[in-house]
């Protein structure tokens, strides 16, 4: 077996259900896998060399130099927890089967983010202006290719599914009514969306609860693109999204809040700040719904790292869901209601994977191939994160109680869904 054979052997290890040809025509792994990877250049040895834990193979894959046919799901399922986890002794051994040339400094695709250090020569972490630019780098790629992944409902957040076998489509309409049953909304109240992506749930509010809705987006073609439709729908006259930060929000007295996948990009130094603001919108007896990824618990670190960080969601931090439970209590807000959606999300992620792959080439004229392997990459990755409970979601629900400690809620909601 020749040097590159060899090494995805080592990686991978000799039961992987993953065959590998490489440029240098050697092979390893069962022909008859139901994946197949092809190492196209040295190039990809150079990432593998060169970048700490999963960003080689991500460089390498986005670049176009290491190549996946079949499900990618299926083949990170083999690689990621391997290549994630090289030792020293691993590394030692590559370098010595492959030589120092692989050890090279390489420049990374140009989809690649800078990293934090030179994210902060020019912005502080989380400040309005920095916000906005990594708010823009990922959901600013274009309105058509969201549409490919996400399909009719544009709602790129964590669907629920009523029961298996459900569609996405049915399963995001069913989020959405689940978060308006649990802010407990009527005909005549007001709701704020903050971070509200291409509009869906200020949608489904104004259209089948009766309520009057603003929304608020850092991502300027999210805004355009839910304006529009909102104008479509008929409903402009009930319904307003806004290119605003949600810091800049100077309404008040909202009848109820709903923050549907933001909280990921605060920061965990500005939670506190977060649901005090919110809080301080909401009337007496005002509902705060806050739907978002977190950590398993504290020990992990609240800061993205590695591929999510400098290709997905620079500057994305998490938190544990009792983080976020003491820090909307502290802020006023009385927790009435917490769960977990966490298999949910795999289920949206590989509704979103097939999506993709189902609209591949339109995808790659749309945006490019290097930003749809990213996505591609990302979609597959996140899925088995939840599938492994590396991240959950949690849905928690707030109360703005009186002074007197009243709620304003049933003795214990069922939300009848």
């Amino acid at each position: 077996m020749t040097q590159v054979g060899a090494v995805f052997e080592r990686l991978l290890g000799p039961r992987a259900a993953v065959s590998i040809t490489a440029y240098d025509g050697s092979r390893s792994g069962p022909a008859d896998a139901p994946v197949a990877i092809r190492v196209r250049s040295p190039l990809a040895l150079d990432y593998l060399m060169s970048s700490p834990g999963d960003l080689g193979l991500a460089r390498a894959y986005v670049a176009g130099a290491l190549d996946v046919e079949g499900d990618l799901y299926t083949a990170l399922r083999a690689l990621s927890t391997q290549v994630d986890q090289l030792s020293p002794a691993d590394r030692l051994w590559l370098l010595r089967k492959l030589g120092p040339r692989h050890l090279r400094v390489v420049r990374p695709p140009a989809e690649e983010h800078p990293s934090r250090f030179r994210r902060g020569l020019t912005a502080l972490r989380h400040s309005k202006s920095r916000d906005s630019e990594a708010i823009a780098s990922h959901y600013d790629v274009s309105n058509r290719f969201y549409e490919l992944v996400l399909g009719p409902s544009m709602a790129y957040t964590c669907a629920v599914f009523p029961r298996e076998g459900a569609s996405l489509e049915e399963a995001q309409e069913h989020k959405f009514d689940l978060v308006c049953r649990k802010l407990g909304l009527r005909p005549g109240m007001r709701l704020l969306d903050v971070g509200c992506g291409w509009g869906g749930m200020v949608a489904h509010a104004v259209r089948h609860y009766g309520v009057t809705a603003l929304g608020v987006t850092l991502s300027r073609e999210q805004a355009q693109w839910a304006q529009k439709h909102i104008v479509a729908l008929g409903l402009a006259d009930r319904a307003e999204i806004r290119h605003l930060d949600y810091r800049d929000v100077t309404e008040t007295g909202f009848d109820a809040i709903s923050s549907i996948g933001l909280t990921e990009h605060i920061g965990a130094r500005n939670v506190p700040g977060y649901f005090r603001f919110l809080a301080g919108k909401l009337k007496a007896h005002g509902r705060l719904l806050n739907h978002c990824i977190t950590n398993p618990d504290t020990s992990v670190a609240h800061r993205s790292r590695g591929f999510i960080d400098r290709y997905v969601f620079p500057d994305g931090e998490l938190e544990a869901p009792g983080e976020l439970v003491t820090a909307m209590h502290d802020a006023g807000l009385e927790v009435r209601h917490e769960e977990n959606l966490r298999e949910h999300y795999a289920l949206t992620l590989a509704g979103w994977c097939a999506n993709l792959d189902e609209h591949w080439d339109e995808a790659v004229r749309e945006a490019g191939a290097g930003r749809s392997r990213v996505w591609a990459l990302y979609l597959a990755a996140c899925r088995l994160a939840f599938e492994r409970r590396e991240i959950e979601l949690h849905q928690i629900l707030g109360v703005r109680t009186d002074s007197e400690g009243g709620m304003g809620m049933p003795l214990r909601p069922d939300w009848g869904v």
